[in-house]
């Protein structure tokens, strides 16, 4: 565009401009259709006198604006030139900017068109960028920053932008994934385990971020996306820090691993038994650790901020859900009327670990453990009242027929076929050799490692084998019926409570000293106890079928089965300092397995996290979030503070936060105004009258004003 300017008369600053078009812009594009974008331009410089004529542009009048009307012609041109039209409210908005950086109210670095040009995210057919100075400096400070808040009314964008940039870095695979997180204040924070996902349980409240979301990506791939944990979407509850030492115990399919040797990449095994894979293994440096053990004894080791999703007996007599709290939360505060308060979260289904293929059955493995004579100073043998007992154990062994020398008393015998010799080996004590079992007796049995981490049937059959032999049903009035299995062996007694909680039950275990017990009968005479017995209590979860021995799993369902697992928090101790580490999981609930089948949190690092309606933050709450900051991730936080909806009397943590960290170094405040309203414009002038309002009332910042029902996201 071509300028002739004309000399001013300085007794009147009048001067004269003429513009002139190229041939290959038409006027429409530069004019709007019916002159639309010419009245808003004529209106906003009422000492200019605009013409038209052809492809030329002529302004008379006072030489400020005349000035500003030449500049706002050219910045037009310069976005026409891009491809992208003008509108009516993208006019006005560069008429804003010239005027603020005329007055001195900006630094003028930023011309409207390189405003209105910066492509954020383009998708499905839409482009997404900045509309306002204000827009593209929060724009450019997301990335130039770890930390950045976008502080403004409704309707600014801050939201919509921070996502579409959370979805430009998980494209260019700067993150590995997005974190959208609200207060979810008239949700409930508590949410925990309600029926549902967790996208269920908080999708109401949390629909503005889906919204956007949908806007950004195509809505086929979310759900792929959100199952694979790559998008995340939860209350703050749940946006917390997690560290376990190094040498922690992990499940993975293979087994029982230390937390700090995994790598990206490995397996390990969620809340619902199923494979998850590890996205990232981040050293957290030496810590503070404590002893978290529940009353069935099964304990781990973490840091004083670990995440434990608890309940206590009050919430489930109230129908309450879930809480999440932190380690250090709870010091102190572990009894209620001398229960134990907290309950935590068992797995919700067994353990699914590799099928390996097996030299015996499972069941008669464990009938042998439970029964049988495994010395082989003899031919292997069964003791069994249990008819039943014997028949399956025989059906169970091929090669072998089981022989009753009187009583209780079997022995297995070698079926012959034609042509075999008397020297070849028994098949059960073969396969008790392969296995290590051969010469081990009442208090050193074990079992062996291929069947304790095989799939969840084989464990089962395993365990069922135990309990129809060693085990039973123990019922008592008013109570639902546990399974009680005893032995003289530790490392069989570990065993069977690693059976028993990788399928989703609790067991608990007490000894019984050999040492001043009773002695016991056999054939009329005293038998002397040499060892202790470990006496274990078993709860299973329903579907979980302890026994196959009729009269045993007949008295079991008579008494009502099992009931309800249950674990409780214990006691929390000082463990020392140790070296920590943290991974991140792509589990749904970023739940997974870790010693004695507990259940915990994993990271947040390498991700692009939103804190949304962050006036909505207590002080506390707003110290966690920041404080819980992994490696390589990025937070946005957005908030209005006129529209708070925390209880009276609870400071919001969005205001509390500007003063304390304005200023820090990787911390930037971008505050919009109404200015920044993209909405409907009359949003723009409601939220000026209030602002008024409230300073001519002396209302502070609109304490009294509510947010509930504000969507504040479509600053596109």
């Amino acid at each position: 565009m071509t300028q002739t300017p004309t000399a001013r008369t300085p007794a009147q600053e009048q001067a004269r401009v003429q513009l002139t078009v190229p041939a290959k812009h038409p006027m429409v594009t530069l004019l709007g259709s019916g002159d639309s974008l010419l009245r808003v331009i004529e209106k906003a410089f009422p000492g200019a006198d605009i013409h038209v004529r052809g492809n030329e542009i002529s302004a008379v009048g006072d030489a400020t604006e005349v000035a500003l009307v030449s500049r706002m012609f050219d910045e037009m041109m310069l976005v026409l030139r891009t491809g992208q039209p003008m509108t009516e409210d993208a006019v006005e908005r560069s008429i804003a900017m010239l005027k603020a950086s005329e007055n001195g109210e900006s630094d003028g670095q930023e011309t409207p068109a390189q405003v209105l040009t910066q492509n954020i995210l383009s998708s499905r057919g839409r482009t997404i960028r900045p509309k306002t100075l204000n827009q593209k400096r929060y724009v450019d400070a997301i990335d130039k920053h770890t930390i950045v808040f976008g502080i403004g009314p409704a309707g600014t964008g801050k939201t919509y932008l921070a996502m579409a940039k959370a979805v430009q870095a998980l494209q260019s695979k700067q993150v590995n994934r997005i974190i959208l997180t609200r207060p979810a204040v008239e949700a409930g924070e508590r949410l925990g385990f309600l029926p549902g996902t967790l996208y269920e349980k908080i999708d109401p409240y949390l629909r503005p971020l889906y919204d956007a979301l949908h806007d950004m990506l195509d809505p086929d791939s979310i759900p792929r996306l959100m199952a694979a944990g790559t998008i995340e979407v939860a209350p703050l509850a749940y946006m917390r820090g997690r560290a376990q030492p190094v040498f922690t115990k992990v499940l993975t399919p293979d087994g029982w691993r230390p937390i700090g040797g995994l790598q990206v990449g490995d397996l390990v095994v969620g809340s619902n038994g199923e494979p998850t894979p590890v996205l990232g293994v981040y050293p957290q440096g030496e810590k503070d650790i404590y002893r978290v053990t529940a009353q069935d004894g099964s304990w781990t080791l973490c840091c004083g901020e670990h995440l434990w999703t608890v309940r206590t007996r009050s919430d489930v007599r109230r129908n309450k859900p879930w809480r999440v709290l932190e380690t250090q939360e709870m010091i102190g505060n572990l009894r209620a009327a001398h229960a134990r308060r907290y309950e935590l979260p068992l797995l919700t289904a067994p353990v699914q670990l590799p099928e390996r293929a097996l030299p015996m059955d499972p069941y008669a493995l464990g009938l042998l453990l439970g029964d049988g004579c495994l010395t082989g100073s003899t031919t292997p043998s069964f003791a069994t009242d249990d008819p039943e007992l014997a028949a399956a154990l025989e059906a169970a062994l091929p090669g072998v027929a089981l022989r009753h020398r009187g009583g209780p008393d079997y022995v297995f015998n070698r079926i012959k076929s034609p042509g075999d010799v008397i020297t070849l080996e028994n098949p059960v004590t073969r396969v008790l050799r392969e296995l290590d079992l051969l010469r081990t007796r009442s208090n050193t049995k074990f079992v062996p490692e291929e069947y304790l981490f095989n799939s969840a049937e084989v464990r089962l059959a395993v365990l069922q084998g135990l309990l129809d032999s060693d085990g039973g049903p123990v019922t008592q009035e008013a109570r639902t019926c546990r399974v009680q299995y005893t032995t003289t062996s530790i490392l069989l007694r570990d065993d069977v409570m690693a059976l028993v909680q990788s399928l989703g039950g609790v067991a608990y275990t007490r000894r019984r000293a050999a040492e001043g017990r009773k002695p016991g009968l056999a054939r009329g005479r005293d038998v002397e106890y040499r060892s202790d017995a470990h006496v274990i209590d078993i709860r299973l979860p329903e579907g979980i079928e302890p026994f196959r021995l009729a009269r045993k799993r007949d008295k079991y369902h008579v008494a009502g089965g099992g009931g309800r697992p249950m674990r409780f928090i214990d006691s929390i101790e000082p463990a020392g300092r140790e070296e920590t580490v943290c991974i991140q999981v792509a589990a749904e609930d970023s739940l997974y397995v870790t010693q004695d089948y507990l259940l915990t949190h994993n990271t947040l690092n390498d991700a692009f996290i939103i804190l949304d309606e962050a006036q909505n933050t207590s002080a506390e709450q707003m110290k966690m979030f920041l404080t819980r900051l992994g490696f390589d991730s990025k937070i946005v936080i957005t908030g209005d503070v006129t529209q708070v909806d925390l209880p009276s009397g609870t400071k919001s943590g969005l205001r509390q936060v500007q003063d304390i960290l304005e200023g820090l170094e990787d911390v930037h405040f971008s505050r919009l105004s109404s200015q920044d309203v993209v909405r409907h414009r009359l949003v723009g002038r409601i939220v000026d009258a209030y602002e008024q309002y409230d300073s001519e009332h002396g209302t502070e910042n609109g304490t009294h004003q509510s947010g509930r029902g504000r969507s504040g996201h479509k600053g596109k």
